[in-house]
């Protein structure tokens, strides 16, 4: 089992849920979330005076899954997130050792 994260573009969201529902893909957790990378932000006017945005809204969308469905997974992020442009985003993926269904106790592959 692994644990795919990826942090995107916010307006990459639809896009990204629904090509993982495509691959099989059954459950995520979405958290707004704020950072940078090699950009290192950006700055902006407002109201006449310049300011650093130091950090960029991002979105992390989380995925448990099979060792089956790693490959198409990250594909399908990878394509439905890219826009060409710098901060697209990364992709990291995970070893699961467990997982356990809180509400029937199933473990492993059965709680996915």
């Amino acid at each position: 089992m692994k644990l795919i994260t990826a942090i995107i573009k916010p307006f990459k969201l639809d896009e990204v849920r629904e090509a993982l529902s495509g691959v099989g893909v059954q459950g995520v957790t979405v958290t707004e979330v704020k950072g940078f990378g090699r950009q290192k932000g950006h700055t902006e006017l407002y109201r006449g005076a310049e300011y650093v945005v130091d950090f960029l809204p991002k979105v992390k969308v989380e995925a448990a899954i099979s060792d089956e469905l790693v490959e198409r997974a990250i594909e399908a992020v990878e394509s439905s997130a890219r826009t060409g442009k710098i901060g697209d985003g990364k992709i990291f993926v995970y070893d699961l050792e467990q997982v356990v269904r809180i509400r029937t106790g199933e473990t492993g592959k059965d709680a996915l």
